[in-house]
């Protein structure tokens, strides 16, 4: 049955042209913009995964920038450890010569202008306002953004310890703290043969000053004065260094440091290998002055007598390890550092591939489909011509 009020095949046919048209819209959007999807209506899921992966990674740009940064400021402290490391080694020479009584005042002059020129070292060893070389304490760095299944997004940070290195002679506070924040107990008066006892250090803030004193078979006495920006944890880390390096025969030390020390009590396990006790004792105080970790330097003495040139020569190989020491954390550090910024440079380019494989168009395809569209539009409009011409045969019925 033919119609003239309603065109079947035309409406076939304009709906045909519709979707074609519509087709080639999305492919011509494909070749201008290059993305397949390029907001939320082409596709929701895409777009929104795509959208939180982009900004994950310009995240982690800014990161590993930060991690540049960081990685210049240890590696100002580094060099300049081992700067002060190297005058040390010059230093334990001169003092080696000042075993021989001669020349001893000449000596102890050129002794006082290395340390002299430590000094200038340490306090010019700052990068971006930041010194690694001077007080206490712990620089964090962010390093990452762990991302968890439920799209929680937590920091990660790379926790720098600073090496104090200053040219400062410390003094023991004198007023004992006998409760509180602060606080250091031993757990027990001696250390049985082949036990351990343990030190524990009371959580809260520790103010630059605070003296904190273990001794350990009544000869050996540690002592660590808290610089500024020290936590416990730094605290408890620095008193087993010190044990450590004293080289007590038969004791080792463990030390277990906590996420907050201003809430959780830091704790040092004294362990005694010895077939016979040793006697243990802690306590704390106030009202100390910080010294650096090479105060002794202040008070080298090879011109007196040979007693003080000894003496000398004695001091200067802790002094010289504990250069070498502060060198090689930061050396340790910076690695770290260096390693994570690579790794986010790696990252940033995974996400950035990863983001472009689910986003961007095919071009090659975009190209092949455009042209099969652009015939398919011009056979559509040749198609609704002839749809649209249909009504016009119904005329040769009604001609008489």
């Amino acid at each position: 049955m033919s119609s003239i009020l309603t065109n079947t095949s035309s409406m076939i046919a304009l709906e045909s042209l519709r979707k074609t048209n519509l087709s080639l819209a999305q492919v011509q959007s494909e070749i201008s913009t290059g993305k397949r999807v390029s907001n939320a209506k082409d596709n929701a899921a895409i777009w929104a995964i795509s959208t939180v992966m982009s900004t994950d990674a310009e995240s982690f740009k800014t990161i590993r920038n930060t991690l540049d940064l960081a990685s210049s400021t240890v590696g100002v402290a580094r060099s300049a450890a081992e700067e002060v490391t190297s005058l040390l080694q010059d230093m334990k020479s001169l003092i080696i010569a000042a075993q021989e009584p001669s020349g001893r005042s000449k000596i102890q002059a050129d002794v006082n202008e290395l340390s002299a020129q430590i000094t200038g070292i340490v306090n010019g060893a700052q990068f971006n306002g930041e010194n690694l070389l001077k007080n206490g304490g712990a620089v964090s760095v962010v390093s990452s953004l762990d991302r968890a299944s439920n799209q929680t997004v937590t920091p990660a940070f790379i926790s720098i310890n600073r090496v104090d290195l200053q040219v400062i002679g410390g003094v023991m506070g004198t007023t004992a703290i006998a409760s509180g924040a602060g606080q250091a107990t031993a757990s027990a008066a001696s250390i049985a043969a082949a036990g351990n006892q343990t030190v524990t250090l009371t959580a809260g803030a520790v103010a630059a000053g605070n003296s904190f004193q273990i001794v350990i078979g009544g000869a050996n006495t540690i002592e660590y004065i808290a610089r500024t920006n020290d936590t416990m944890n730094d605290v408890t880390r620095n008193l087993k260094s010190l044990i450590d390096a004293r080289g007590i025969t038969g004791i080792s030390v463990d030390m277990t440091q906590v996420a907050n020390p201003l809430t959780t009590n830091s704790v040092l396990t004294i362990r005694n290998a010895n077939a016979s006790a040793v006697t243990l004792a802690a306590s704390s105080f106030t009202g100390g002055t910080p010294g650096g970790g090479l105060g002794a330097l202040a008070s080298l003495d090879v011109q007196t007598s040979d007693a003080t040139a000894a003496s000398a020569l004695a001091a200067i190989d802790g002094l010289l390890n504990t250069a070498i020491n502060a060198a090689s954390a930061l050396g340790s550090s910076q690695k770290r550092i260096d390693n994570q910024g690579e790794f986010m440079s790696t990252l940033i380019d995974s996400i950035t591939a990863g983001v472009g494989t689910i986003t961007d168009a095919d071009m090659e395809a975009a190209s092949a489909r455009l042209q099969a569209l652009q015939v398919q539009q011009q056979l559509g409009i040749q198609a609704l011509s002839i749809a649209n011409q249909s009504a016009q045969s119904l005329l040769t019925l009604f001609r008489s």
